[in-house]
């Protein structure tokens, strides 16, 4: 399915694939079964753990805590080799198997009022969900195309935030009732039962790298997961991202309840509107993420969220003085207390744009490892995930215990942390800032078209030919094509004040005539063909410079020496609409800069001319046809 059937399909369209829903519902009530049962267990130490054992309540409530973490990083290696290895359906299939042994198992021992047999089946749970981890996100490039990987997880995402609130919100009305130990029971086993069932649906993925040795040493093979994964940079500074996320993640959802009651002074009434609202927006920022990125991996938007992260972060902090009260407030009381919305505004941004930053960096690390190690650095994101879980509760300990700040402090401090750590990716990976401006460009000073760009290929190595009409069009382009474009560019434009820490960040090749400087000339050509050779797109100008009327200048033949020295198909394109802007040469730039806001402006492409029909005279007649009369 091309990328235009899919959004013509809407946003949803997955959720009716057999090749989706199944698996989608199969990783929604694991989810949700996780969080049921931890949670559970956790009010279970809140308030009968006196009848079950005399160890102090925060000291079970840590072992809780630990024994369910501990499995990610005793087992993730071993999930990441097994997953590379063999058929992943299978493999879900047999751990959704051993969900419901499990599930059972902790029926067995609520019957029995056993405290350490519920927290050996938690530690079995914490097991089943590292392996499971390298599974669920591995298999999703092998069901979709890469134009589905971004609505892909970011439903997986929804459903994983919407899994937990619907669990930690189950486990607390069961625990209401008369009989909770019976309805926790009951209800365990039936939602494994019902994985079991939705996994069998689950289509056939087949393992990667079926001759791979496993290696069963836990510390060797986490160390071998950590060197696939830092063996490309973005995408370990990506899976560092995520693993920012969950650290912020965990430090919100723990703290939420006695920040309500701190310094909302209010009920748990409240701090359930507050965690769904949190969990909700995550959901929404999710989804959001698919439109905003026009159904492509944008990893532009990922500093758009983590801005919002740190925005409305530092805003809850100022937000939350609100009056001092003699007795906790109930809900309806605090919503028409003065400030109080704008509160519930702020942990709903904070969810949505969480939900925009994590969601494009789990496609970027899915699109961008190759399918022979994908598992296993997927195994090396949950590692790190773990940790960083671990580092939140230890930062929440010093900064809450030791040096006694109050919990909004606390949520300021993380804003601003949150500012140094997007400042150190950004500035190690200039390719997120790069594609932000260029995201911000198109969908605010212009509104891009795309007309059959799926004649760009989706992988290989391509040359790009285009008319060239303003000193913008390069951004224009790098928006439109979801693929990586290294462009050539006269020296003169690539030196450009502001602009050229762009081009640099991209990976720009400057170009001019031999009489200027024939290094530089001699320079480009090396480093296109370099390009070509690693599988990358090359953009030309072949018109040499921009143009001055409006009109398409003949084609210089250096084209031809290019596909000459590395035979690659060459794609025609055109840009419309860009002539009379503020960066174009036309004399009147902006003449009315409201009127100019959002103007249209097109990007078309046509069917790729093979090496052996390449010529300048050729290629220019298709670009002027696809160009027509709109300049």
């Amino acid at each position: 399915m091309t990328p235009l059937q899919a959004e013509r399909k809407g946003q949803f369209y997955l959720l009716r694939e057999s090749r989706f829903l199944p698996f989608f519902c199969t990783q929604f009530l694991g989810a949700f079964n996780d969080n049921f049962y931890k949670t559970a267990l956790l009010l279970l130490i809140a308030y009968q753990s006196a009848a079950l054992t005399t160890i102090d309540t925060d000291i079970l409530n840590n072992l809780a805590a630990g024994l369910f973490i501990l499995p990610f990083f005793l087992f993730s290696s071993l999930a990441g080799q097994l997953a590379d290895k063999f058929e992943k359906d299978r493999l879900i299939r047999l751990l959704k198997c051993t969900e419901l042994a499990a599930m059972c198992c902790a029926a067995m021992a609520f019957y029995l009022q056993s405290l350490w047999g519920l927290l050996l089946v938690l530690f079995m749970m914490g097991g089943q969900s590292a392996f499971f981890g390298p599974v669920k996100y591995s298999i999703i490039p092998q069901h979709l195309e890469t134009h589905e990987l971004v609505a892909g997880n970011a439903f997986v995402e929804m459903g994983t935030f919407l899994a937990i609130l619907l669990g930690t919100a189950a486990a607390g009305v069961m625990m209401q009732t008369q009989t909770p130990w019976l309805w926790i029971s009951t209800c365990v086993c039936i939602v494994a039962l019902a994985g079991c069932l939705t996994s069998q649906w689950i289509p056939q993925a087949e393992g990667a790298v079926k001759s791979m040795r496993i290696n069963f040493n836990p510390w060797v093979a986490t160390l071998e997961i950590i060197g696939y994964a830092r063996s490309r940079r973005s995408v370990f500074l990506a899976i560092m991202g995520i693993s920012w996320f969950w650290f912020l993640g965990a430090s919100y959802l723990t703290q939420l309840p006695n920040y309500s009651i701190e310094i909302l002074c209010s009920r748990e009434s409240v701090v359930t509107v507050l965690l769904c609202l949190f969990s909700i927006g995550i959901g929404v920022g999710a989804l959001l993420c698919d439109r905003l990125s026009g159904h492509r991996i944008e990893i532009g938007i990922v500093p758009l969220g983590s801005l919002g992260l740190s925005v409305f972060g530092i805003d809850l902090y100022f937000a939350s003085d609100l009056p001092v009260v003699s007795e906790l407030r109930e809900l309806a009381v605090f919503l028409e207390t003065p400030g109080a919305l704008r509160i519930l505004l702020d942990i709903t941004a904070i969810g949505i744009f969480g939900g925009l930053f994590i969601v494009p960096l789990y496609a970027m690390v899915q699109q961008r490892t190759p399918a022979a190690q994908r598992a296993r650095v997927i195994a090396a994101n949950n590692v790190f995930n773990a940790l960083f879980m671990v580092m939140a509760a230890v930062l929440g300990i010093l900064l809450l215990g030791l040096v006694e700040l109050d919990k909004a402090q606390y949520f300021l401090v993380l804003a601003i942390i949150n500012i140094a750590v997007a400042w150190f990716i950004y500035a190690q990976v200039p390719e997120f800032g790069l594609r932000f401006l260029v995201w911000l460009l198109s969908h605010s000073l212009y509104r891009v078209r795309h007309i059959d760009l799926d004649n760009i290929p989706e992988r290989g190595p391509a040359v790009l030919v285009c008319n060239h009409v303003s000193y913008i069009d390069a951004l224009i382009l790098a928006g439109a094509i979801h693929r990586p474009v290294r462009f050539v560019m006269l020296r003169s434009t690539y030196e450009l004040p502001l602009l050229n820490y762009l081009f640099r960040a991209g990976g720009a090749i400057p170009i001019c005539s031999r009489k200027e400087s024939e290094e530089v000339y001699h320079s480009a050509f090396i480093k296109m063909g370099q390009y070509l050779e690693q599988g990358e797109l090359v953009c030309i100008f072949p018109e040499g410079g921009l143009t001055r009327n409006g009109d398409i200048g003949p084609f210089r033949p250096g084209i031809e020496k290019i596909i000459k020295n590395h035979p690659v198909p060459v794609i025609p394109l055109a840009l419309r609409g860009l002539w009379g802007s503020f960066f174009s040469h036309h004399g009147k730039a902006f003449p009315r800069l409201p009127g100019k806001l959002l103007a249209p402006v097109t990007v078309i492409a046509t069917q790729p001319v093979t090496a052996d029909r390449v010529s300048a005279q050729i290629l220019y007649e298709k670009v002027s046809q696809l160009r027509g009369e709109i300049c």
